[in-house]
């Protein structure tokens, strides 16, 4: 008999003897089908379009020109940051592409069938705290071009309590429940949604960027930004603005198996990804090209979008802007900030939990986190709240990977995912893999004084664990995944099982 085993491994024709984990495996959590992989290379890039096209991403250039660098050194910071970026994206991809897997799921290889939740867990909550903000700032549009009678009102006063006025929850409140509709209809309705407001998304940011270079004049104002910064201090602000800018995406480089699960094949994966350096790069040049402009048109710099479209002013414009905003706020905030948090909560309890239910208490919590409390504390909003959690996200990325090619050479035992039986090769000790959980600690300890000092905890630390930190996503990354692979080399217990093609399995 199997069970008498003593060894972690089992060859496939007796791993069929074993069926699924009914805690493991729900509709939402089994390998996609032929049938539902219909995402092509170019829904692909439209769903990074959707994503780029945004009100946090229109800051990112910005804010680096705003601390001393010329407006290209700001793009080419942005692009180099997901251009390195794109390789953990298309990595972690393949396996997504080619067992029909999800994240969590992927997890289980390396943390093992319970430890995974850990990993998903941290992934989930930053989705969540992210979820709220981006909601906030789409709130936020409907607030700020409402007429000016209704923003004077007695609502529109801020209660202590509360944090923020009646109003601006409200429209919280109101842009939180638009986005419902769409995450009910699950990941073909998020397909569709991607799919045909790229194009929209584009002619809108092009007729921004058009009306600026219409009423400006030129763009002669932004070329003439030249960098304040000397030599050393361009390099001390680099680093750190680089992590800064890989963290933005840092998230969906863990999940993205999520959705190239759907992609029709390996090509269409990586050639629809493979844009988004070009996609960031370009809308950073638009956020710089109309937040320099506003200086010539105003008198004045304007790097909110939401405040310059309500300052052009006009019906027309008004409505265009509230829809171009809530249709960019959506489309990222939905695929970004709900797809993961929401299959990682169906992992935890597939018998409970479906991925509408997950997404709908990824919303719910959202809200808890209270998102406007977090923006209006966020001074250091880039090098706090983004780099911060890199240190988290970042040794998660590297130990998958790790395991994936380095370990198990791109071979995975698909059934021995969704058992739970002890001598399945992705049971470990008890469900975790020790290996992976101190490599996962042994990531984050090294960044924690840095982080602590940003914050303010601490006074004073070394310079090193300021270095350190300003690279947390570098440094956790790549040493939770060496620690990884020399642990389990030592252990010595890992062989690379025999792959199953998912979609000839009948066991599942």
């Amino acid at each position: 008999m199997a069970s008498k085993r003593p060894t972690q491994e089992l060859d496939q024709s007796e791993f069929k003897e074993f069926e699924p984990d009914s805690g493991l495996t729900n509709s939402d959590l089994k390998p996609t089908t032929p049938e539902q992989r219909t995402f092509s290379g170019w829904e692909m890039a439209s769903l990074w379009i959707g994503l780029v096209v945004g009100v946090p991403a229109y800051y990112l250039a910005g804010s680096l020109v705003d601390l001393g660098m010329s407006w290209w050194q700001g793009i080419a910071t942005v692009v180099a940051a997901n251009i390195i970026l794109l390789f953990p994206l298309v990595l972690t991809g393949h396996p997504g592409t080619r067992y029909g897997i999800s994240f969590p799921v992927l997890a289980r290889s390396a943390f093992g069938i319970h430890g995974a939740h850990i990993p998903t867990l941290l992934r989930a909550l930053v989705g969540c705290g992210w979820y709220g903000i981006e909601t906030w700032i789409g709130g936020e549009a409907i607030f700020l071009l409402l007429p000016e009678s209704v923003k004077s009102s007695v609502f529109a006063k801020s209660l202590p309590w509360l944090g923020t006025s009646p109003l601006e929850f409200y429209c919280f409140i109101a842009f939180w429940l638009a986005q419902l509709g769409i995450v009910w209809k699950g990941m073909d309705g998020i397909r569709q949604l991607e799919k045909y407001s790229a194009p929209i998304l584009i002619v809108l940011t092009s007729c921004l960027l058009g009306w600026a270079y219409v009423n400006a004049g030129s763009f002669s104002h932004m070329f003439s930004l030249s960098s304040s910064l000397s030599s050393s201090q361009f390099w001390s602000l680099f680093f750190p603005s680089l992590t800064a800018n890989i963290s933005f995406w840092a998230p969906l480089a863990l999940n993205i198996p999520d959705f190239t699960r759907y992609a029709k094949s390996q090509t269409d994966q990586i050639l629809g990804q493979a844009g988004l350096p070009i996609f960031m790069g370009a809308f950073t040049f638009v956020g710089l090209a109309v937040t320099s402009s506003t200086l010539v048109i105003f008198g004045r710099i304007i790097s909110n979008p939401i405040q310059l479209l309500g300052q052009i002013g006009g019906v027309i414009t008004m409505i265009l802007a509230i829809f171009g905003i809530s249709l960019a706020t959506i489309t990222t905030n939905i695929a970004a900030n709900v797809v993961a948090p929401a299959n990682v909560l169906v992992n935890l309890s597939p018998s409970i939990f479906t991925f509408r239910r997950g997404a709908i208490l990824t919303a719910l919590l959202g809200i808890v986190c209270q998102p406007w409390r977090l923006l209006k504390s966020s001074e250091s909003f880039v090098y706090t709240w983004l780099v911060g959690y890199s240190a988290l996200l970042g040794p998660i990325g590297g130990i998958v990977l790790a395991d994936y090619y380095i370990i198990r050479r791109t071979q995975l035992n698909i059934n021995a995912l969704y058992s739970a039986n002890p001598f399945g090769t992705y049971y470990y000790t008890g469900g975790y893999n020790l290996a992976a959980m101190t490599a996962l600690v042994i990531g984050i300890l090294p960044v924690i004084p840095g982080f602590l000092h940003k914050v303010g905890v601490l006074h004073s630390v070394s310079n090193t664990f300021i270095v350190i930190y300003n690279n947390a996503w570098f440094i956790s990354f790549f040493s939770a995944g060496l620690v990884y692979w020399i642990l389990t080399c030592l252990k010595g217990t890992q062989k690379n099982s025999q792959a199953i093609d998912p979609l000839l399995s009948d066991s599942l």
